[in-house]
């Protein structure tokens, strides 16, 4: 880590750099310096408790939709929420602000840089004076220091945040002055902060070697972790520095402590795709089959993390290339999830099994169809069971489907796997529609492409409780609609569980007249909208809410009549347009009282009811009789027919009287 950052640490205050070397600089070019390098470097732990909020991160991708995978520790930063400082007069940070940098310029002016939270940066002046032992210690002054504890200051006083000046000699890699330190105070040697770092842990964070090899030379425990648990043989791995593991490991550190997440050192390794680290620690003695709290080992988490290195390495030790976390998913689950194909590849070389499900049911060929991953989906097709993907209750297709992964869906598709195949009962119920098939959620997403391919491979469009045209006729989207219906969807299809005595593509299309008549020129059945059951009698008020009282009857529901339908509030202000289109496509029909009604409402709606009277003109009979004759295959492809345009005209409802 770069060094120019921040330096002293007085209490209560941001840490300071000098910059007098640059006084030749005005304070505003110091300031715009410090600033751009904020931007490049992070501070240090010990000044960024000052600074930032606590933060925990994942190490890998988040798990997909129902298939969390709780593998990774978090990435603790040990950090507190921002300190207050004057701030100057025209400036002022707030709550949403984070401090960048702290600095001294050539003048000794003591600032601290800021970025708002629109990513927009400014500067304010400090007013704390440098703490000299600090600033000595930074500096390396070893002759400053010197007076300062011939004067008789007590460096073994810790400050509020628990440090020793012994702390930041070994953070700043200030050997003469960690020599002296310890000579003048040797019990100070193993002293922890209020996060309980050691000096040694200090240095190997900061990849100090000079410094950690002299403390453990002098005596420090090298298995003293801090608030989380975490050694400097773990910090050392954490940063890949072999140099300072093996210092570590000859100093007969414990290589197979572990973190409060309960990661080992072999696990950061495998995380940093270190061999180097990998076989110091198995040379020193690190056990390749430990878990972390999660179940998960370090062949797991190189997987995880796609470091092929130490993955074979650690196969090559026989680590178990099945492992499988707490949530029993596999590497080869993770692999595949986080789009590894080449620790895909190794895995499966050593016979990886691929048909391990986690504890949701998936397979490895599931979460790849999920994320798209061609290249793995392609090796993992051969060698997963399609009985085990039965057996899972949901397909591939599914997956690929839901997250319009259309190269996935495609491969899966050439490769034989069931467009039919239903959702398990209990996976459908997971979904408020009940949907089942992968068409289903194809036409859910509005994706012409995974419509076509599905339908073209021979999808059913009529196998969802909820039929998928009903879906694209709630959308709008006519293009779903003819794919639909050329594929043999019902254009006079129901509800089950919403029983209603006209077909439900009617239902659902009464607020857009345009895919009424579309419907309808497809041959929906429209003569059920006029077969009411109470006919020209009184209709009964229909109750709206039920009293807690009465008991629940566990009948089945009722069956709604179009009449109904057409009087919620709603749908009632269309009721005349409604009613004139469906008159288009039915013979001689009698209107309910209830329709009556309603036409009677509005004076401009007469001429509606004038065009239901009896009889109805031979000429719409007759165009109703060919239309019947000719039947609903034959209708979707009116204009193909041979027969004279003008009677397409005449049968499309296009300018009906010129026949």
């Amino acid at each position: 880590m770069a060094s120019g950052v921040t330096a002293q640490r007085a209490p209560g205050t941001l840490a300071y750099e000098d910059y007098s070397l640059y006084s030749s600089l005005s304070d505003d070019e110091l300031m715009q310096m410090a600033i751009e390098q904020s931007l490049m470097d992070m501070p240090r732990p010990a000044a960024a408790q000052s600074l930032q909020k606590p933060t925990t991160t994942r190490r890998s991708q988040p798990a997909a939709t129902g298939e969390a995978a709780e593998h990774r520790r978090p990435n603790r930063a040990n950090l507190q929420a921002p300190t207050a400082y004057p701030p100057s007069a025209h400036l002022q940070p707030t709550g949403t602000d984070t401090a960048l940098s702290a600095f001294i310029t050539g003048n000794g002016k003591q600032c601290v840089s800021w970025r708002r939270y629109d990513g927009s940066i400014f500067v304010t002046e400090q007013v704390y004076e440098p703490n000299p032992v600090a600033s000595a210690i930074m500096l390396g002054d070893v002759d400053t220091l010197t007076k300062i504890m011939k004067s008789g200051k007590n460096m073994a006083e810790a400050d509020k945040d628990g440090w020793l000046p012994l702390h930041e000699a070994a953070y700043y890699g200030k050997l003469d002055i960690l020599r002296m330190l310890l000579r003048a105070y040797p019990g100070t040697v193993d002293k922890r902060t209020l996060l309980e770092e050691t000096p040694l842990y200090l240095a190997t964070i900061r990849e100090n070697t000079d410094c950690v090899q002299f403390l453990l030379e002098s005596g420090a425990e090298p298995d003293i972790a801090n608030k989380s648990k975490e050694t400097p043989l773990y910090k050392a791995c954490e940063h890949k520095n072999a140099e300072i593991v093996r210092l570590l490991v000859r100093f007969n550190a414990d290589i197979n402590h572990r973190c409060i997440q309960g990661w080992a050192a072999l696990h950061e390794s495998a995380t940093k795709d270190s061999i180097e680290i990998a076989e110091i620690l198995v040379q020193g003695g690190a056990k390749i089959e430990a878990t972390n709290i999660y179940g998960v080992t370090p062949l797991f988490v190189a997987a995880q993390s796609g470091n092929v290195g130490p993955l074979r390495y650690l196969i090559s030790l026989g680590a178990d290339v099945n492992t499988q976390a707490s949530d029993s998913a596999t590497a080869l689950y993770e692999a595949s999830k986080n789009g590894h194909d080449e620790v895909v590849k190794v895995l499966l070389s050593q016979n990886a099994d691929a048909n391990k499900p986690s504890k949701h049911g998936w397979l490895p060929l599931h979460i790849a169809a999920q994320c798209g991953t061609y290249g793995i989906i392609s090796m993992l097709i051969p060698v997963t069971s399609r009985a085990r993907i039965r057996r899972s209750g949901i397909s591939p297709l599914h997956l690929a489907a839901e997250r319009d992964r259309d190269d996935a869906l495609e491969l899966l598709i050439n490769a034989g796997f069931d467009v039919n195949a239903m959702l398990s009962h209990d996976r459908s119920l997971l979904y408020e529609d009940q949907r089942s098939t992968p068409l289903y959620f194809a036409v859910s997403n509005q994706n012409i492409n995974a419509i076509e391919m599905l339908l073209e491979a021979g999808a059913n469009p009529n196998i969802d409780m909820i039929n998928p045209l009903l879906v694209a006729i709630r959308q709008g989207c006519i293009t779903s609609m003819k794919l639909l219906v050329e594929h043999g969807a019902n254009i006079d299809c129901y509800i089950p569980t919403h029983p209603t005595s006209f077909p439900a593509t009617i239902m659902f299309s009464m607020k857009y007249l345009s895919l009424l008549k579309f419907m309808l020129d497809l041959g929906c059945d429209a003569d059920s909208c006029f077969n009411c059951q109470y006919g020209s009698a009184p209709h009964p008020v229909l109750p709206t809410t039920r009293s807690y009282d009465e008991p629940r009857q566990a009948s089945a529901p009722r069956i709604v009549q179009f009449c109904e339908m057409v009087s919620t509030p709603d749908i009632s202000r269309w009721a005349g347009p409604i009613i004139d289109v469906l008159l288009d496509y039915v013979g001689n029909v009698t209107l309910c009282s209830k329709l009556i009604e309603h036409l009677d409402s509005y004076e401009d709606w007469a001429v509606i009811k004038e065009k239901s009277q009896l009889p109805r003109s031979l000429l719409h009979l007759s165009r109703l009789k060919v239309r019947q004759i000719l039947g609903k295959g034959r209708l979707k492809h009116l204009n193909t027919l041979p027969i004279p345009e003008r009677m397409i005209r005449y049968l499309d409802y296009n300018n009906p009287m010129e026949i």
